[in-house]
């Protein structure tokens, strides 16, 4: 029986999670279980979660600072539940703040355990020290990017390219009509998207500056009907939220409703984050906003090697999607930006092929991400055994 510990701090990880324990669960079967740390999805795939990651859903560096405290004993209660399931191997989703600080204390706790690292800290855009550090902490890297893999080789740390599952997240289901009728609106109402994040500090920087857009746009084109798909780790605050703006806003949590939303949607106005390349798999113009705390922002403007935040603008190299970000990410600025595509057609056509073609680029079209990730760690897995054999 193969016992493994999955950890993921954040919505994205936990989607990660649940797809690879899927794909493991048809490869093993009744061989193998689950333990760790997730969210709702890795949860429908049986790892029971002993605390909200909700809770560890930070990105910035003061908003770390602030919440190191709570970082250290949701820590302390996973490197518990590691001791307590003696777990065969530990794969540790993204947030590279929490398990990289996991990974070295579940080396403390147990220096055999295999740990594997699934989506590389994006040392190809800062801080390019991180991979020797990860190539001391962990065994294995299963990477999402097709950049990261000479930053690893160079540390001699082994990594396998899985390729990006936001890249494999199919549409082909989704009914923009469906959408349309659940909420009441026509054939020919425009539809704009508002994606706040989902992560609390996101919706307490970012979405008061997409309400303040929203607000300009509603007070000009009244008909315009609002749809915010909500993630389920800050569904609460965003509801809270919504509940008093002075407009009708539709608050979408149902999972395959989302997807119907981002076909029917005309234009979005979305958080950076991977939300940004579904929305372009979905063939859905949009204007990226994000703010963080100043200091934070200071920082990585200086760290940062490319100039844009959006990825199918670096694969690009060009800003295919508007980026307004920090002092930029206000609702004077934002409005326009949307309303420039509400009012052209032509224009929303043309970024949503530009944002197609960058896709590719990406590596749009490789097998099931997921897939790959399972068989290279069971590969993995067989090789280790065989040299302690």
């Amino acid at each position: 029986m193969l016992k493994v510990m999955l950890v993921a701090a954040e919505a994205s990880g936990d989607a990660l999670g649940a797809s690879l324990a899927k794909a493991l669960r048809a490869r093993l079967g009744d061989k193998v279980t689950f333990v760790g740390v997730g969210g709702a999805k890795m949860a429908e795939q049986g790892v029971v979660s002993p605390f909200d990651i909700a809770q560890l859903s930070i990105l910035g560096i003061v908003e770390g600072l602030k919440a190191y405290p709570t970082v250290v004993a949701r820590l302390k209660d996973t490197v518990a539940l590691a001791a307590r399931e003696k777990p065969d191997v530990a794969i540790l989703i993204d947030s590279w703040g929490f398990n990289i600080r996991l990974a070295h204390a579940l080396r403390k706790l147990d220096p055999k355990l295999p740990l594997v690292k699934y989506v590389a800290p994006q040392v190809w855009a800062y801080r390019p020290g991180r991979a020797r550090g990860l190539a001391k902490s962990v065994d294995l890297l299963l990477s999402i990017q097709p950049m990261d893999k000479p930053y690893f080789d160079a540390v001699d740390l082994p990594s396998v390219f899985v390729g990006n599952s936001a890249l494999a997240k199919r549409f082909d289901h989704a009914d923009g009509a469906r959408l349309r009728a659940a909420i009441g609106a026509s054939a020919s109402d425009q539809i704009l998207l508002v994606l706040p994040g989902s992560r609390p500090s996101e919706i307490e920087r970012v979405l008061p500056a997409f309400e303040d857009a929203v607000r300009r746009l509603k007070a000009e084109r009244p008909e315009l009907v609002i749809v915010v798909p909500a993630a389920y780790t800050v569904a609460e605050a965003v509801k809270a939220r919504v509940a008093g703006w002075p407009f009708r806003a539709h608050v979408i949590e149902d999972e395959p409703l989302k997807d119907d939303a981002f076909v029917a949607a005309d234009v979005a106005l979305a958080c950076s984050g991977t939300v940004t390349t579904e929305l372009a798999l979905a063939g859905r113009p949009m204007v990226v906003g994000y703010k963080t705390a100043p200091l934070t922002y200071a920082i990585l403007k200086r760290l940062m090697k490319p100039r844009w935040v959006t990825l199918f603008n670096i694969a690009a190299d060009r800003e295919v999607a508007p980026e307004l970000l920090q002092g930029a990410c206000e609702g004077q600025g934002l409005a326009r930006e949307v309303a420039r595509l509400l009012d052209d057609p032509a224009l929303r056509a043309r970024q949503a092929a530009e944002q197609s073609a960058a896709l590719d680029k990406m590596g749009r079209g490789m097998p099931d991400p997921s897939e790959a990730a399972a068989d290279a760690l069971i590969d993995f897995l067989k090789a280790r055994s065989v040299a302690s054999a």
